[in-house]
């Protein structure tokens, strides 16, 4: 936790303010490559895509692949913008150091509630924090321990290039190994899409996810963006943008978009959580 406080010290982690003054690239021809958390790429294609609208000379590409492989993409510098639902790690940005002279900057552009997936015919709707972990761990491994039904308990977990993997972890888990006979899943989507299939299954992962599932009340709270922001639910984080260095031309105007009002009202309709109380 100490080195995750330091290297935010380092990055002087900001949150680049929108100005209020329009502006036009109509005439400007320009391309943002944007990689990263699986967690973000529902959200970060409907920024694109809104200010692709707005601003036709500019194509923004985004792709997924992990936290951990956007971070990677931006040190070889094959990327404008990494996204990332995790801060930077102290080998990360001592990596940037030496190849770019500069740790990187971070801007945050979303908070996310993370989400316990249930499929819906598991009768279970309220796990605490500490059932959570003991699931997880192997250390509970059949439902009924939980107040379910008969029958054992599926874990299913993003891979580790995942930021969402390495959040749980450390938060939820509290450092602790993940069971061993947890079934690895390579994105968000296809745990969704597990959970569907099998009521004893339980995975993770945003709230823009798996709306069609059961999103468990942890410690007797929903996720949701009101207990988010009246930090009662248990389990959310910030999403952030990463950049070589303070972002400039288009990159810029991209960036200010996405946390002005604006932008910020496109995560919210995408069920991510805005920076602000939007009226």
């Amino acid at each position: 936790m100490k080195i995750a406080k330091l290297v935010q010290t380092l990055l002087g982690l900001v949150l680049l303010q929108a100005c209020g003054a329009s502006h036009s690239v109509s005439s400007l021809s320009a391309t943002i490559r944007i990689k990263g958390s699986d967690t973000m790429v529902i959200l970060a294609q409907r920024w694109a895509d809104e200010f692709m609208q707005r601003h036709s000379g500019v194509a923004v590409y985004v792709e997924g692949g992990g936290s951990a492989t956007g971070i990677e993409a931006l040190i070889k510098g094959q990327v404008d913008i990494s996204t990332a639902s995790r801060p930077l790690r102290a080998s990360e940005a001592r990596r940037l150091a030496d190849t770019h002279h500069s740790v990187g900057l971070a801007t945050l552009v979303a908070r996310d509630a993370l989400s316990v997936y249930l499929n819906p015919e598991n009768p279970v709707r309220n796990l605490s924090l500490a059932q959570v972990q003991g699931i997880f761990t192997g250390k509970v491994t059949n439902w009924r321990e939980v107040g379910g039904n008969e029958g054992e308990i599926v874990v299913l977990s993003r891979s580790p290039n995942s930021g969402t993997y390495l959040y749980f972890q450390e938060h939820v888990l509290e450092e602790q190994d993940y069971v061993a006979s947890a079934v690895v899943m390579p994105t968000t989507a296809a745990i969704v899409a597990a959970i569907e299939k099998n009521s004893h299954a339980i995975g993770y992962g945003g709230l823009a996810y798996g709306q069609q599932l059961v999103h468990c009340n942890i410690n007797g709270v929903a996720p949701t963006e009101e207990n988010v922001r009246k930090e009662t639910y248990p389990i959310a984080r910030y999403l952030y943008f990463y950049t070589i260095r303070k972002p400039e031309g288009v990159v810029k105007l991209f960036i200010d978009w996405v946390v002005s009002p604006v932008g910020q009202r496109v995560a919210q309709e995408s069920n991510y959580l805005p920076l602000m109380n939007l009226k």
